[in-house]
């Protein structure tokens, strides 16, 4: 399958971001992919990004716009609009890019126009960049409703888009302050193909600045978002996964009412909510019975 040489238009949205940013940068101007430009989102950083940026004031690839904080959903939107290629990937400031994974991904919209949304797997790093264990996780192409209605697999780091997406479904929801992007590929995966790169080809940064350590708050920001996803999409999902999407949502959240808030008696409720959609969903009962030995969260 050849590689199409259209432009790939890669989005950095950044908020006092400089001690990470040139890394992702760099990382992006790497690439083996050639045809690409970068644009920097400089969303109303207060730290040193408007010094650091100069540094690739003579690459005629990289772009900086500089704006008053809006968040990231309208940051990701300005870049979008400011941008010209009909490929859009994203990449956060503090996560770094494998050299050869915008190839590898523009392989996989070759000859395809079913296919919207190409992205792949990925490794942790600690705020230093040493790696650090990460569980496992079920990657899924094609029609991918249904899965992602049980679990978001698609980090936005690793995510490129035809541009048509954002174009004919909308951008970003800027109401959101969390989960965004999950918002975003539920949206889309009524209308496109989604594939992905088996191999690990971002490195995804966890430290303790990201909004997205916020655990609760994405649960229930991604409970709304299933909610309205399936109120405007009655008939995409088969009855049976929507009940487990739920069960597995409901038991996350239990999950992390107990071992972040130590809340047993929110947890139980959340749990037994879960078992209301799925009786016999054993993930939901190990957690009630482990929730009367143990409030910490299993090594």
């Amino acid at each position: 399958m050849n590689t199409p040489n259209e432009l790939v238009s890669v989005i950095i949205p950044s908020y006092n971001m400089a001690h990470f940013l040139p890394q992702a940068v760099q990382s992006a101007l790497n690439q083996s992919y050639a045809n690409l430009e970068v644009l920097i989102v400089d969303d109303g950083s207060t730290d040193d990004t408007p010094k650091v940026v100069r540094q690739w004031e003579s690459d005629s690839r990289v772009h900086v716009h500089r704006q008053a904080n809006g968040g990231l959903s309208h940051a990701r939107n300005q870049g979008i609009a400011l941008t010209r290629g009909p490929f859009i990937a994203l990449l956060d400031a503090d996560d770094i890019w494998a050299t050869d994974k915008l190839a590898e991904q523009m392989r996989l919209f070759a000859g395809r126009p079913e296919v919207g949304v190409v992205y792949s797997n990925f490794v942790l790093m600690d705020r230093e960049g040493n790696p650090l264990p990460r569980g496992p996780i079920h990657m899924q192409r094609g029609w991918v409703s249904g899965a992602l209605l049980i679990e978001n697999f698609v980090p936005a780091s690793s995510a490129v888009a035809r541009r048509e997406c954002f174009e004919r479904y909308g951008g970003f929801d800027t109401k959101l302050r969390t989960g965004e992007d999950y918002d975003m590929w539920l949206r889309l995966s009524p209308h496109y193909q989604f594939d992905f790169v088996a191999e690990p080809a971002i490195s995804y940064r966890i430290w303790g600045g990201q909004m997205s350590k916020d655990y609760r708050a994405r649960y229930e920001t991604g409970i709304c978002t299933m909610e309205r996803f399936l109120n405007n999409n009655p008939d995409v999902v088969d009855r049976g996964v929507v009940r487990r999407a739920w069960a597995h949502t409901y038991t996350g959240r239990g999950n992390v009412t107990l071992w972040r808030g130590r809340d047993r008696v929110g947890a139980l409720r959340d749990y037994v909510r879960a078992l209301s959609f799925r009786p016999g969903y054993w993930p939901a009962w190990r957690a009630i019975l482990r929730s009367f030995v143990s409030s910490r969260e299993p090594q």
